[in-house]
């Protein structure tokens, strides 16, 4: 089953990357406990900062524009981040309801 939402995001990177920016392509590709979002949910992310998509909420989302930020200023191809309730920053990233997900970050490439 086609989700008309992914096909839009993936429509908009698209769109990005033939405006020759640098975009990012987050995924949720594992969830534990309570989480906002299931597993293939997407985002992007451009150079600028600019998003679109969804992969949990509030600053689960903050996090991942910066590590997608991260990731273009270094020039990588891929990285995974993990937002555990165990982590210090449970409440900060907004997971402390017991949740935990981890997301991969991967630049397109044209």
């Amino acid at each position: 089953m086609k989700n008309s939402f992914d096909e839009k995001i993936l429509d908009e990177a698209m769109d990005w990357v033939e405006a020759n920016k640098t975009v990012i392509l987050a995924t949720v590709i594992q969830t534990w406990g309570s989480s906002p979002r299931p597993i293939g949910s997407r985002m992007i992310v451009n150079e600028k900062g600019d998003f679109s998509g969804s992969v949990s909420g509030g600053c689960v989302e903050t996090a991942v524009v910066r590590e997608s930020l991260k990731l273009i200023k270094k020039n990588k191809n891929s990285k995974k981040i993990e937002f555990k309730v165990s982590n210090e920053s449970a409440w900060e990233v907004g997971l402390a309801c017991g949740g935990e997900i981890a997301v991969y970050l991967e630049k397109i490439i044209k």
